[in-house]
């Protein structure tokens, strides 16, 4: 198993890539968090905090796809000036604070809106950094992996920061630690190289793929399902002991997929992904029901780690699924929507769960979990036709190895 990651980050560039995105997209994973602790630094309520941070998420909502297809028009360089503008909207809110409001909202809104599509663009440069189908599969499962690191860690990051430094401080960090991300990738070879292959115009771009439509309606139902957990942890916590108890669970969910994400992607799998998606949607809702049974602290950890067994594999997967289908010349598009159908997911999971603890407690708040995780596998199962490669005149997907032309 070891050996053959090591094989895959052997590869030239692989490393730079991987951490550049990584680190890159440390706004992405923290900025809820530093959207909250600074307005609370500063006096503001929690439910300011909130707004700031839903209309941060609507941001990149509508920011990342539209990114994505300037990357597939003009090239990755367009990801540098993006992350500038991000940055630059992260600090107009470090400066101003919650007030005045509007500066606050033009703040976090310009953030969101210009996040650079690092995670697509990554998945889009694999393909010319790595051999064969076989390794750009393995790696995909790597880079899910590796986004539960960067989910656990980066909040520790900002906690720290802010406690030695000040939330302000904190911030502005994590918007320069964004920018450096993104300088890193766009000026890598492969990235500098890579052009997407002439697209057909359409203003629906990947979206006119059925199969695409498909994954993404079961995306926005994981979206949810994840979501709603970080909720129900809380209120879990509040009833049994308070502290560390939420972390321990979303800790355990992390571990979990990271265990789960390594171990697929260090075999080879035969058969067609879309059939293995569907498995692994059934493993992933089968995985998050036995949560509703809120037992001690102990065993609710492990039953977070085991409810993240297939987060990973089934993310990987769907990467797969979604580079058959995208039609040609609009691959980072592609997975810059499934950071938008997650994103949205995730906001209408936490929603739904809040009002589910206020009136049912932590047992209801884990239960909308399950029922995310169960209606993901539902579309799955309804939209099976659709997910079937038949592609049309025009709308012939390529291959992993077909995906980028070096110029």
């Amino acid at each position: 198993m070891a050996t053959g990651y090591l094989d895959l980050l052997r590869a030239r560039h692989a490393i730079r890539l991987l951490t550049g995105t990584l680190i890159g997209r440390l706004p992405t994973a923290t900025a809820s968090l530093c959207i909250v602790v600074l307005t609370r630094s500063e006096g503001g309520a929690y439910t300011l905090a909130g707004i700031l941070s839903a209309v941060y998420g609507l941001g990149t909502a509508v920011g990342q796809p539209l990114l994505g297809r300037a990357v597939d028009r003009y090239g990755q360089g367009v990801m540098l000036p993006a992350a500038l503008l991000s940055a630059a909207g992260m600090s107009l809110f470090a400066g101003s604070g919650p007030e005045p409001l509007p500066v606050a909202y033009a703040g976090v809104l310009v953030a969101g809106v210009f996040m650079p599509p690092l995670e697509g663009g990554l998945r889009a440069l694999w393909p010319s950094v790595l051999k064969g189908d076989d390794q750009v599969h393995a790696v995909y499962a790597l880079d899910a992996a590796a986004q539960e690191v960067m989910f656990a860690a980066g909040p520790l990051l900002v906690t720290l920061l802010a406690a030695v430094f000040s939330a302000t401080a904190a911030l502005l960090w994590i918007a320069a630690l964004g920018v450096a991300g993104a300088l890193t990738v766009v000026t890598a070879p492969p990235s500098r190289a890579w052009r997407a292959e002439p697209r057909t115009p359409d203003w629906l771009g990947p979206l006119r793929a059925p199969g695409l439509r498909a994954l993404l309606g079961s995306l926005f139902f994981v979206g949810i399902a994840l979501n709603s957990t970080a909720v129900a942890a809380v209120a879990y916590a509040d009833g049994h002991g308070g502290g560390m108890v939420s972390s321990f669970l979303l800790s355990g969910l992390s571990f979990g997929a990271l265990v789960g994400g390594i171990a697929y992607g260090a075999r080879t799998w035969s058969g067609v992904p879309e059939r293995r998606l569907r498995g692994l949607a059934a493993g992933l809702a089968l995985c998050f029901l036995p949560l509703a049974l809120v037992p001690g602290v102990a065993a609710m950890t492990a039953l977070a780690v085991l409810s993240g067994l297939f987060l990973a594999p089934m993310l990987a997967c769907s990467f797969v699924v979604v580079d058959r289908h995208a039609p040609v010349g609009t691959v980072t598009e592609a997975f810059s929507w499934i950071v938008t159908t997650m994103g949205v997911g995730a906001a209408v999971g936490a929603a739904v769960a809040g009002a589910a603890a206020q009136y049912g407690g932590a047992c209801a708040a884990f239960s909308v979990a399950g029922a995310g995780g169960l209606a993901a596998l539902g579309v799955l199962l309804a939209t099976g036709r659709f997910l079937v490669l038949r592609p049309p005149a025009g709308l012939a997907p390529s291959g992993p190895t077909a995906r980028s032309v070096a110029t």
